[in-house]
Formats: C-alpha cells, structure tokens, sequence
C-alpha cells in the first residue's frame, strides 16, 4: 500500500517539475520510486495539454536483495495521479472530472491512451507482472483500465485509493435506520428501471453482467470522513443488507446500474459507471480527519499511525 500511493505521488510530482520546469538535479520527483527501487520506464503523456498524468515503473532491486523481492513486488507498476489545481493542468483534469461524473470517461483520450499502455505492457511481460495504482480520478483511470482488462478475463492486482463514487453522500447520515430506508427505497427505484429497461430493449434479463468481472479484486483505500469515495462503503453493506434480508434479487438488478446511467440509455446515449464493481478489497482508513483534504489526501496512505479496517467482497 505504501509504495503504490508513493509511486502515485511521484506522479503528482513528476507533472509538477515538467511545470516549474525543474529538471536533472533539481527534480523532485525521483526520490518517490528510487526509494523503493523503481525506476522511470516512461511517462504517459495526455494528447490535449501535454501533462504527464501516468507513469511505468520498473522494479530494479539491488543484486543482494534480488531473488528475495522478487517473487513478492511487481516487476512493473502503471500509476496515474489526480487532478492538480495548477493553472497548466486544472482544465484539463476538470474536463476529465466531469466526464467521470457524466459517466463517459471511457470516450476520452486520455483513457485511451492509459488503456493501450496497459495492454502494451502485458502482452509484453504478462498481467501477473504489473499492478495498477491511482488516487482520485487517477483511481478512475485505474478503474476503467482494470475493468476494460477484466472483461477479456485479465485480472491485475490495482491499488485505488480514494476512488470516486457518484451518489449522493448517504454515508454521511448518522441514523442507519434512515441511510438504510434511503439505499432500499433507491435500490428498488433502480431495480425498477432497469428491469423496464431491458425488458424494453429486449434483453436477456439471466445474463449477469458482473459474472465476468467478479473474479477481479481491486483493493479499494477508502476514508469514511471522504465523500467522494466513501459511498464505496455504503455500496457494498447494502448489498449483503440486502441479501440478508432476502432481497438479493432486486440488490443484484440494482447494484449492476446506475440511476443516471439508465436515464442516459433512456435518451440513447453510451455510459459507463466506472464505480460499479462486483467485488472489491475494501481497506478504511478510520484514523480521525481533520478536514476533507487531509481525507482525501494521498499523503495520508504512508503515514505510521494509520488505523485500517479491512473487509473482503466477492461478488457470488
């Protein structure tokens, strides 16, 4: 965990230097992944403003320590930083946010650049070779590029911390009776369209989407006190709520789409929603915040005093 959220702040960094134009020894960036051994394959450079919003590492351990490390580190690493708020680059990672939230990141080019390099990279070295790691809308990049390889049956190991959910932050209510009436009444809104839906589209209501990607596992790093990615927490207890109680049916219509996503089917328009997954390696961080960016920080994921809880979901 610790060296996925440093290889992703490398890139944070990395982009930083490209605009301060800090270069040779006056960049800050080398210290993130030489630390642990890394090296700079290459960085993944968006086609629209030329930021650098992805990086390759390679693992390159000292002779000593080779045959120990090996077998237990990836020998590449594929990590994509956030949005930064700096004037050569916010645009962009704005433009990016949105299409996220309008559920059609997948129809960007940066996506698509992040998709091939992955591809890329298996075919030449294998999918047990490589992990994926992000933080915020990098967790979304890192989200769609593991669910696009899943779907042809290619699992890798993805560290996604604070990955962005779209829905109103029902976590945040206190009283569970009420956040539970709010999640079943929404859950049988949305199990109701999407029936409707595909009955209208005649679809085969048996075949389970989520069945191909079940078997993949991404590890989500969550903080209950982030609403941008703490409905994560909510999506998966509601969903064995809900099996407990004997409305596994309706939870497993419902858990598969998205409110906004059947509204844009409804007008005829693609989407994606990415923050959808049938299983996930959930980790908290339950180590008291002090605001909303401490919560949703990077910086908080390597820090010595963490308090982790963590719970295992596999889609069945």
């Amino acid at each position: 965990m610790t060296v996925a959220a440093s290889l992703v702040q490398g890139v944070y960094i990395l982009e930083r230097d490209r605009q301060e134009k800090r270069e040779g020894s006056e960049a800050l960036a080398p210290p993130w992944w030489t630390f642990f051994q890394f090296q700079l394959l290459r960085p993944l450079v968006d086609d629209v403003d030329s930021s650098l919003f992805g990086a390759i590492y390679e693992f390159r351990p000292s002779n000593s320590q080779q045959n120990d490390t090996l077998y237990r580190s990836p020998r590449y690493v594929i990590a994509f930083r956030g949005t930064l708020t700096k004037s050569h680059s916010v645009s962009r990672d704005v433009e990016l946010d949105i299409h996220f939230i309008k559920q059609g990141l997948h129809q960007t080019s940066r996506s698509e650049i992040a998709i091939q390099a992955v591809r890329n990279m298996i075919e030449t070295v294998g999918d047990s070779n490589v992990w994926l790691a992000g933080h915020s809308l990098g967790s979304a990049m890192a989200m769609l590029t593991g669910k696009t390889m899943a779907k042809n049956g290619i699992f890798i190991e993805s560290f996604l911390f604070n990955p962005p959910f779209v829905s109103a932050p029902i976590e945040r209510i206190k009283d569970e009776r009420v956040k539970h009436g709010i999640r079943f009444a929404g859950s049988v809104i949305t199990a109701g369209l999407a029936f409707a839906m595909q009955a209208k589209q005649s679809k085969d209501l048996s075949v389970d989407p989520f069945a191909a990607l079940a078997a993949w596992v991404p590890g989500l790093f969550v903080n209950p006190c982030d609403h941008i990615c703490s409905e994560y927490i909510g999506y998966f207890e509601h969903r064995r709520k809900m099996n407990d109680i004997g409305a596994g049916v309706i939870e497993r219509l419902a858990t598969q789409n998205s409110l906004g996503g059947l509204l844009m089917s409804a007008f005829g328009k693609e989407s994606e929603p990415l923050h959808l997954i049938p299983s996930a390696s959930l980790t908290l961080n339950v180590t008291p915040s002090r605001d909303f960016k401490e919560a949703h920080g990077i910086h908080q994921w390597w820090k010595a005093d963490l308090r982790l809880e963590h719970k295992l979901y596999k889609y069945t």
